[in-house]
């Protein structure tokens, strides 16, 4: 079920959020393919995700 929508920092389009979307939980636009990171509820606010780095074991 869809309750929210937010726009993207990438590309500016509507992202659909589902009604259980938690803060920090990571999902993706539909129109561009980020993945974005759900910075707060209240107000919505998307950011693009840090992207991750390889440890090796360091």
């Amino acid at each position: 079920m869809i309750t929210a929508t937010a726009t993207c920092p990438v590309c500016d389009a509507d992202v659909r959020l589902p009604a259980d979307v938690m803060e920090n939980e990571l999902i993706t636009c539909q129109d561009c393919g980020s993945e974005l990171e759900v910075l707060s509820l209240d107000p919505l606010q998307l950011v693009e995700a840090p992207e991750t780095e390889e440890d090796w074991g360091e």
